[in-house]
């Protein structure tokens, strides 16, 4: 990692890795029934009821996912954004963070793509089991059916990651600078909310696109991601693309407020926990 120990890394990896686990798991918790009745909204064609039964449906095989996701995308996103600090200058540090976002997406679909995917279809009343859903997909549409509408999820996450993390990094660097001071719990958690909020906003028709990829099942009513669009603006309108926006915003928006706010605490947690260096340390590096 160049000038910096060893050490340090593997302390910033480990510690993005417990901060976003943690931050990934509290938030999923908190707000999956939101996500289910996005999900819902978004899946349903032409005039079908929504059903408001069975919001926590696949909560638990969805942690199983979540956990290693969110720790996986902090974990790798910590130690690249940390790296790119030190090797561009201070005025492009908007396109360090949208990078580290970026890469940490990357690293982080491996894992969300199939968790999403199994998520999704029970969400939508597909499956009462994670285990079934698992068995099904695996025997019906093989390797593949796990990583239904793969693209068409990092169309959307790919930036939604990027452009959020960026948007908090960004107004929290602005605002210690204008405050001088270190941010608390409630400042970390308010700017993740409107960031959450304003991505969630910009991204939600990739999202509508990618829902509909990812529950078709081996129905293949869509080709792909442009016979997705072309069918939707066929059959409902420009406007379906927009559905579920509204629960899609509150979700994300609490649930920014939550990660950011969990995830910075976690960090300062383990922070406030380092080993210390003896002294003799220091002052033997004082004399080189």
């Amino acid at each position: 990692m160049g000038d910096e120990k060893p050490f340090d890394f593997l302390r910033i990896l480990f510690e993005g890795v417990i901060a976003g686990g943690t931050a990934g798991v509290v938030v999923e918790t908190a707000l999956y029934p939101i996500d289910t009745i996005k999900t819902r909204l978004q899946a349903a064609r032409g005039g079908e009821k929504l059903i408001l039964k069975g919001l926590y449906s696949g909560l638990a095989g969805n942690l199983v996912g979540v956990l290693p996701a969110s720790a996986l995308f902090v974990g790798v996103y910590e130690p690249i954004k940390q790296k790119l600090l030190r090797v561009f200058p201070e005025h492009l540090s908007a396109f360090t963070h949208l990078t580290a976002g970026a890469i940490g997406g990357i690293a982080a679909s491996l894992i969300r793509v199939p968790t999403e995917v199994i998520k999704q279809r029970m969400q939508t009343g597909q499956f009462t089991s994670a285990s079934g859903a698992v068995r099904f997909i695996a025997s019906k549409e093989g390797f593949k059916g796990f990583y239904a509408g793969y693209g068409s999820f990092l169309l959307r996450d790919l930036p939604f990651d990027a452009i959020q993390f960026c948007i908090y990094e960004q107004i929290r660097i602005g605002y210690m600078l204008a405050a001088r001071r270190n941010l608390n719990d409630p400042e970390n958690a308010i700017i993740g909310a409107f960031a959450g909020a304003l991505t969630g906003a910009i991204t939600t028709p990739l999202d509508v696109i990618k829902t509909r990829l990812m529950v078709q099942g081996s129905a293949n009513q869509y080709k792909g991601i442009v016979d997705c669009v072309q069918t939707i603006i066929k059959e409902e309108g420009p406007r379906a693309f927009l559905k579920g926006i509204g629960p899609r915003v509150l979700w994300i928006g609490i649930g920014g407020s939550i990660f950011f706010g969990v995830l910075e605490s976690t960090k300062r947690f383990l922070a406030e926990r380092r080993p210390t260096l003896p002294q003799n340390t220091y002052s033997e590096k004082s004399k080189d």
